[in-house]
């Protein structure tokens, strides 16, 4: 992407595809004149413009470092919330069984006689509790995270929803 603004209007930035080359330069100027035709931009452009004319709008190493650090924060705050619904996943698949188990328990504690194929199920349970436990553990800790992944996410789609509302309007 290459962006390109103009000498009589720096204020106005055209961003095209690929790099500063004459055909990207004809891109720009072709969308030039759809923004002044549209009322977008009113500018009014001495006669003999033309693409050359273009000022080629490098961004700063400080909006580069920004960008990059809002499109980090925006990764991970993705990347938490997968995995916090992983650990949703893994709490709710194993949730049922392990409270079947849990309740079983209960006959190691109780004077009845209880033969060596419900101790030896029980055991076998304990993994399926232990998968339970671990897993609700992990998740309400993520939790406080995902919130705030949550929030990183709403305020990356608030700023576009509002660059699409922008960009609609200008359109009109």
């Amino acid at each position: 992407m290459v962006s390109y603004t103009l000498p009589q209007n720096p204020d106005t930035i055209i961003t095209v595809r690929g790099k500063d080359s004459e055909r990207a330069r004809q891109k720009a100027m072709d969308k030039l004149v759809e923004m002044m035709d549209s009322g977008e931009i009113p500018i009014e452009l001495e006669n003999g413009f033309g693409p050359e004319q273009f000022i080629e709008a490098k961004e700063s190493k400080e909006l580069k470092e920004i960008i990059s650090e809002e499109e980090d924060a925006v990764a991970q705050a993705v990347q938490l919330l997968s995995d916090f619904a992983a650990l949703k996943i893994k709490v709710v698949e194993s949730r049922e069984e392990a409270l079947k188990i849990r309740s079983a328990i209960e006959v190691l504690f109780t004077d009845e006689p209880v033969t060596v194929e419900e101790i030896t199920n029980l055991r076998d349970g304990f993994k399926i509790l232990k998968t339970f436990a671990v897993a609700n553990l992990r998740y309400r800790e993520a939790r406080d995270k995902a919130e705030e992944a949550r929030v990183i996410l709403d305020k990356a789609l608030k700023s576009a929803e509002s660059e699409l509302k922008r960009s609609s309007k200008s359109a009109k």
